[in-house]
């Protein structure tokens, strides 16, 4: 990839869903107009429209690109097999109303030869990506980079949560370096590819989630009476600058299109892009720069508290998916059971762990894990975390080295095939709530 000029000497741009503008060759953004008769260095002019063009203007997403050759030019489209990763649920599977868990999935077998695209795996899923609504809850294990292949995800937005190993993400507006603890979000119809520098050098595959979102652009939530300030910072998003392929050599193109896979040859780079313009962006965001809101007197907010992005369905309030996050953060309320309480929810929680331990189950769930509690389904803490939390002295504690999140969604899971027969899925999971006794005492 070629360097940023002087005028973009940064590596990303600050702010979520901002109007930016980035070149890699000094004076090849257009002056005055968007779409000139002939753009400068005789480049082509592309727009990418992430909404409808009448879209409401706060709502709008779309960036122009003026790259080297536009994206029409490609030979014609091939099926491409790729059985993991399905789209929408399978609504013939008969899923019990029991919470799931998954122990992490094993890096091992076909792990350390697929890329970040073979290695993908629908977990669980909802919605339907035609009528666009709903998500899916993917989970990737790849321990080797995309070379000359690029991938292009019609379907749906793609946000990344890596768990193990870095990902150097190259997309048509620039590149990202992510790691665990940091998440990347692509727009829908971005193409990208995924380099895996850990992998690389031998340090074994790598592993991470996806949610793959069909339903509306994940933004960020309101703030309502927390005011202007706090949860994720707009700031606090990173997109690329402008950078764009040296070498034009040939490339494989693998696009997902209305739930199937579709490769065709290229004679050139699909990051030819020299310079764009526009709000709909490729970003990254560190989750260490979350302003963790909570109680500071008595009892336990909803977690709707720890939401970084949203993705609103019809229903005002009632999330097509929120992506919630559990980082470090300070427990200090009085006379309160600190860990999450039992509960049933209207929303459906797909949750994974990245890092540490998470406090209503210390002991059962694993980085690399993951936890399904559909629709009404009972869940809570285990009974080690329900003894714990009780008999506690409550004195401010900080829980540290830590990093679970969910993926919250209005619409009901259904586990794949490929979930529901895994090794990896935890049998015993009803059982660590079995010890907890009638303790009522008049």
């Amino acid at each position: 990839m070629t360097k940023p000029t002087a005028s973009t000497e940064r590596r990303y741009l600050s702010g979520f869903g901002n109007e930016h503008a980035s070149e890699a060759v000094a004076g090849a953004l257009p002056q005055g107009r968007n779409n000139p008769q002939r753009a400068p260095f005789d480049l082509y002019t592309e727009l990418l429209s992430g909404t409808a063009f009448t879209a409401p203007r706060h709502e709008n997403r779309r960036s122009w690109l003026y790259r080297r050759q536009p994206s029409v030019v490609s030979g014609r489209y091939q099926p491409y097999a790729q059985a993991h990763w399905t789209t929408g649920a399978d609504r013939a599977i008969a899923l019990p109303p029991e919470p799931l868990r998954w122990h992490p999935l094993p890096l091992d077998g076909g792990a350390a030869e697929a890329d970040f695209i073979d290695g993908m795996h629908t977990v669980a899923a909802n919605g339907d990506a035609e009528s666009q609504v709903g998500i899916g809850s993917l989970m990737y294990l790849a321990g080797r980079s995309m070379e000359r292949r690029a991938f292009v995800n019609a379907d749906g937005e793609m946000l990344i949560v890596p768990q193990q190993g870095r990902l150097v993400i190259t997309t048509e507006l620039g590149v990202l370096d992510v790691k665990p603890g940091e998440i990347a979000l692509l727009p829908r119809g971005m193409v990208f590819k995924v380099a895996l520098p850990d992998s690389d050098a031998g340090a074994g595959p790598s592993r991470g989630y996806v949610c793959e979102n069909y339903g509306a652009q994940f933004r960020l939530p309101e703030l309502g009476p927390i005011g202007s300030n706090g949860l994720a910072n707009a700031r606090d998003f990173q997109a690329p600058v402008a950078a764009f392929e040296e070498d034009g050599g040939a490339y494989e193109l693998v696009k997902k299109f209305g739930g199937r896979f579709w490769k065709a040859p290229t004679k050139q780079s699909p990051f030819n892009v020299v310079a764009w313009h526009g709000n709909l962006a490729p970003v990254k965001y560190d989750t260490a720069n979350f302003m963790v809101i909570g109680s500071i007197s008595f009892d336990h907010p909803d977690p709707s508290i720890f939401t970084v992005l949203t993705s609103p369905s019809d229903t005002p309030g009632t999330a097509n998916c929120d992506f919630v996050i559990f980082p470090p953060r300070w427990m200090v309320m009085e006379n309160t059971f600190r860990p999450p309480w039992f509960h049933r929810n209207l929303m459906s929680e797909f949750m994974g762990l990245v890092l540490g331990e998470y406090d209503a189950k210390p002991g059962g769930f694993k980085p690399g894990g993951a936890s399904l509690h559909n629709c009404m389904v009972p869940h809570g803490p285990d009974e080690e975390a329900f003894d714990k939390a009780t008999h506690a002295d409550l004195k401010p504690h900080k829980l540290d080295n830590t990093l679970a999140f969910m993926f919250e969604s209005r619409y009901r899971f259904i586990p794949t095939n490929f979930a529901l027969k895994s090794p990896a899925l935890d049998t015993d999971y009803a059982d660590c709530w079995a010890g907890l006794q009638d303790q009522f005492k008049p």
